[in-house]
């Protein structure tokens, strides 16, 4: 039996990994012959595109733009062969208490986040998008604390960007009617996926048909996680048990809509998508260029017309 190694998006699993859980608890990999483990990240060692880089992982889930990124920079053989996430699940946050009630007025207040080139750039586009002034934002170094709403009202910042709608932004203790959260793709963003799901491309030239078994049945786990919320719930229970069950449900019920495209279907890369937002990438000093975005994934193995 194939010993599959398969890392996740985040430093712990949540809710978005759900998919995956669920065709490994079924026994749908072990009964197609797969022993799949699932495994995060250590940082210390770099991201799930290096590990894939490196060959210790066999599939990984990561951000488009830091594939685009290692394609254009290092020529690196990695390839997206479905998507996780037909969403951008990033958001900005903040406080009713700050007075803030739009993104034009982050200017001249700090805004927490990580201040990757992306992140800058990003947290720029939505701010002049709105009409503000990009050059007047505070930016407070957050690093890879994703900080709470609870944090906003102790001070440490005005306002946050890359929390997640569908996770951290329901964290901490403040009352919803107290929290002000902005999807990045409702307030000017380029549309692109969260997360896609990738591999090398020397599996996928040696091992077409394992990549295709893989697909086939991680899509059927998401497909059922989403349709079987209340048993996704604990089977998620028991691999992340440090969240409370509230926490867990919503959110669940928030990223599962993200798991497929407008026709239903799981796991298809979007062209419309790829290709602007590596664009955008390359416009703002983000990636190299984009010469080279319609070979950084492939549709061929789902199964499904693209």
């Amino acid at each position: 039996m194939p010993h599959i190694r398969v890392m996740l998006d985040y430093f712990h699993p949540w809710p978005n990994s759900a998919g995956l859980y669920v065709a490994r608890s079924r026994r749908w990999y072990a009964d197609a012959g797969l022993d799949v483990e699932l495994v995060v990240q250590d940082p210390g060692r770099g991201d799930t595109l290096e590990y894939l880089a490196r060959g210790e992982v066999d599939f990984g889930i990561f951000p488009p733009n830091r594939l685009l990124a290692r394609r254009a920079s290092a020529g690196q053989p990695l390839v997206a062969v479905a998507a996780v996430n037909h969403r951008a699940l990033e958001a900005i946050q903040t406080t009713a208490s700050t007075g803030i009630t739009r993104p034009r007025d982050l200017a001249g207040r700090r805004i927490a986040y990580n201040p990757t080139p992306r992140g800058r750039a990003m947290v720029r586009h939505l701010v002049a998008a709105d009409g503000g002034d990009p050059d007047a934002v505070v930016t407070v170094d957050a690093g890879t604390r994703e900080l709470t709403v609870d944090d906003i009202e102790a001070g440490e910042a005005d306002a946050t960007f890359g929390n997640y709608w569908s996770w951290d932004a329901l964290r901490g203790d403040l009352p919803e009617a107290r929290r002000l959260t902005w999807p990045v793709d409702e307030i000017g963003a380029p549309r692109y996926h969260s997360y896609l799901l990738g591999t090398s491309e020397r599996t996928l030239t040696e091992h077409p048909g394992l990549v295709q078994e893989f697909l086939t049945l991680t899509g059927r786990g998401y497909t059922t996680a989403a349709r079987e919320p209340g048993r996704t719930l604990e089977l998620l229970e028991a691999v992340i048990p440090y969240f409370p069950r509230p926490l867990i449900a919503r959110s669940l019920a928030l990223i599962a809509p993200t798991w497929t495209d407008p026709a239903g279907r799981w796991g298809v890369i979007d062209e419309a998508r790829m290709g602007p937002y590596a664009h955008w990438l390359a416009v703002h000093g983000v990636i190299a260029h984009d010469r080279d975005w319609t070979r950084s994934f492939t549709n061929s193995l789902l199964g499904v017309a693209a």
